[in-house]
């Protein structure tokens, strides 16, 4: 206070005027006299000498901003001016569950057409790449919605992917196509044991190559088939090719896969390949190609569904973190003794993947077509061609009533079971 009385700075009053007789005139106040008179004014300070004050638009909190701008859409008119709209109430209800999205209770009996779109907006928030709350949030619509979320999945050479990203995997329900070759995942990895899971006996087309598998882990995989039946009982593609550890013995379990129409073992432990050829045409029908099947070319299996741009988010993050290890980590002894320049890496080939690959190298085999039997009939046709084709139905109908006898037979056969498949039953 006794800064403001003692201050000897006064504030000039500036000129007065009076009016007088409807006349304004202005009075001089120069003379030593008036300008003693006046009292001396208190200066008007809100703050101290020094202080400034700065607009920080720019330095709100990223949140307090996106909820200002969130309800407008902004876009720009031929003359360049900024236009901004509201948004509809649909698109602002949108965006609150999207954000929200792993706390909803189930998403079952609702509409798929909503749905769609709802997923999409969490898509575009990233909230499927947050951890744990993505998690949650995924398993919510693949329960509800099943192969519409994924129906083909290929994560072939994608094992940093599958270690990652295991239980987000696993959550996916009525895949159709999966493709996991070259990933190394060895009989006794969590997600070999999930195929025989009910969620995923859907199965129909199954890409094992190069996967380190052996006559275990084939046994392992077609016990619920064998057993139980149920798992993967609707297989009709399997590739176990370039898996050397499975041998003939480890075939004998896949003639459970009643519905089988393409197989591929090349590059297996296989020694007696012309008998193994022979059982696998008398128990499940399959043929020995001679040239390449194209079912096998792995441009089939792709990734489709609502969560395909999801599986590239995944693989993204998981590239970017596997290079921040790489130039974070420290130096090992090796790097400092030869210098920090490290070698450049290959990409990691399947074996077998060439295309020059010889095709007698090749164990693929496929299902027959069954004869036509309701074509029109020719013109030209005769009755002795007729008699021909009644005796070749007869002899038709007697090989496929030996065919069910000897599947009866060793249907049997495999019915007893031995005690590594009861340890395995006891396991589950």
């Amino acid at each position: 206070m006794s800064y403001y009385l003692n201050s000897e700075r006064h504030l000039d009053p500036g000129p007065i005027y009076v009016r007088e007789n409807g006349q304004l005139h202005m009075v001089n106040l120069a003379l030593d006299g008036v300008r003693s008179t006046l009292q001396k004014p208190r200066p008007f300070r809100l703050f101290p000498k020094g202080f400034s004050v700065e607009l920080c638009m720019n330095r709100e909190d990223d949140t307090a901003q996106k909820e200002k701008t969130d309800h407008f859409i902004f876009t720009y008119t031929r003359e360049g001016n900024l236009r901004y709209s509201a948004k509809s109430l649909f698109s602002l209800v949108l965006g609150f569950i999207s954000d929200n999205v792993d706390h909803i209770d189930s998403l079952i009996g609702f509409p798929e057409q909503i749905a769609e779109k709802l997923f999409s907006a969490a898509e575009a928030r990233q909230k499927f790449t947050e951890p744990g709350a993505g998690l949650r949030a995924l398993q919510k619509f693949t329960e509800a919605y099943g192969s519409l979320v994924l129906c083909s999945l290929c994560l072939r050479n994608r094992y940093l992917v599958i270690s990652e990203k295991l239980e987000e995997i696993k959550s996916f329900r009525e895949l159709t196509c999966l493709d996991l070759s070259c990933c190394k995942l060895g009989d006794e990895h969590e997600l070999l044991e999930h195929l025989t899971n009910e969620a995923l006996s859907s199965v129909t087309q199954l890409h094992l190559k190069d996967n380190c598998l052996s006559d275990a882990g084939v046994r392992k995989m077609t016990a619920p088939v064998r057993v139980m039946k149920r798992g993967l009982e609707n297989l009709t593609l399997l590739d176990l090719s370039c898996n050397p550890e499975i041998t003939d013995a480890g075939i004998g379990y896949l003639f459970s896969f009643r519905k089988l129409n393409c197989l591929d073992i090349s590059g297996t432990g296989l020694k007696d390949i012309k008998a193994v050829k022979h059982k696998l045409q008398t128990h499940i029908g399959l043929v020995h190609s001679k040239v390449p099947l194209k079912e096998f070319d792995h441009s089939n299996c792709k990734t489709e569904g609502w969560a395909d741009q999801i599986v590239l988010q995944w693989e993204r993050v998981t590239a970017e973190a596997v290079q921040l290890r790489k130039t974070s980590a420290p130096p090992t002894a090796a790097q400092r003794f030869y210098g920090k320049r490290s070698r450049a890496e290959a990409p990691v080939k399947c074996p077998l993947a060439d295309t020059h690959t010889n095709s007698s190298e090749k164990l693929q085999f496929y299902k027959e077509k069954a004869p036509d039997c309701h074509g029109p009939l020719l013109k030209c046709e005769t009755v002795s061609s007729q008699e021909s084709k009644k005796s070749k139905k007869r002899a038709f109908e007697e090989s496929e009533k030996e065919q069910n006898n000897s599947s009866q037979s060793s249907k049997q056969k495999y019915v007893c079971l031995a005690v590594e498949d009861w340890d395995l039953l006891n396991s589950y």
